[in-house]
């Protein structure tokens, strides 16, 4: 009877400390773990777009497509190079949609101001159209040299009529705006201004390409 007592009370003794050891862990590991960092999300600045209501209109439907572009631009990452050829994103922060999708939104909102276009729709919209709007995006990026820092961004783009998927004609933009502080605030509000310039150069090369488009039957 005696050693089973003992036994007992080594056991018992152990059973706590393994209890006492399990429920010590845990705040262990809260204080040894590096805390995640709060993730920024940005939206894509856009300045004020007002209705053009003026020129001819293109008596046409639009479709704008969402770019296509590499695995790395193809994310919510604010892609960033920081010396020569290296790409990677800032530290703790998102845009609050993939980079071509913000991109495609932004036209959409600059050609829907224009008022040119009977309609502007997006590749998602399911909507029929006479011409459609599309191309690859090679940049979408700030680049630094040095402490200089600008935006770049490149788009190869196409005009397509839908009805036999002919290319109308195309070209290839390139914007570059600079970023005028080092806040993550001023890197965005650079993507801003640069994808408006693009917008308003893609709509002015829209314009210029309209007597190319198919006669609306």
């Amino acid at each position: 009877m005696t050693d089973f007592r003992v036994i007992y009370a080594r056991y018992r003794r152990n059973a706590l400390r393994l209890l006492a050891l399990m429920l010590f862990m845990p705040l262990v590991a809260c204080t040894i773990l590096p805390e995640s960092p709060v993730l920024q999300v940005y939206l894509l600045p856009a300045q004020p777009v007002a209705g053009y209501g003026s020129g001819q209109s293109f008596g046409q439907s639009l479709r704008i497509v969402q770019p296509t572009t590499n695995q790395f631009l193809n994310s919510s990452r604010i892609a960033v190079q920081p010396q020569g050829a290296e790409i990677t994103s800032f530290s703790g922060s998102r845009w609050s949609d993939p980079a071509p999708l913000l991109l495609r939104n932004r036209l959409i909102q600059e050609f829907r101001a224009d008022g040119r276009f009977l309609s502007v729709s997006g590749d998602e919209d399911n909507v029929q159209a006479e011409v459609e709007l599309n191309g690859e995006l090679l940049s979408f990026q700030g680049v630094y040299n040095g402490d200089s820092g600008e935006v770049v961004i490149r788009f190869d783009a196409r005009l397509v009529r839908t009805s036999d998927r002919r290319v109308i004609t195309s070209r290839s933009f390139e914007v570059r705006q600079s970023i005028s502080g080092r806040s993550m605030d001023k890197v965005v509000q650079a993507f801003g201004l640069a994808s408006d310039r693009l917008a308003a150069q893609m709509l002015s090369w829209t314009h210029q390409q309209s007597a190319n488009f198919p006669v609306r039957q």
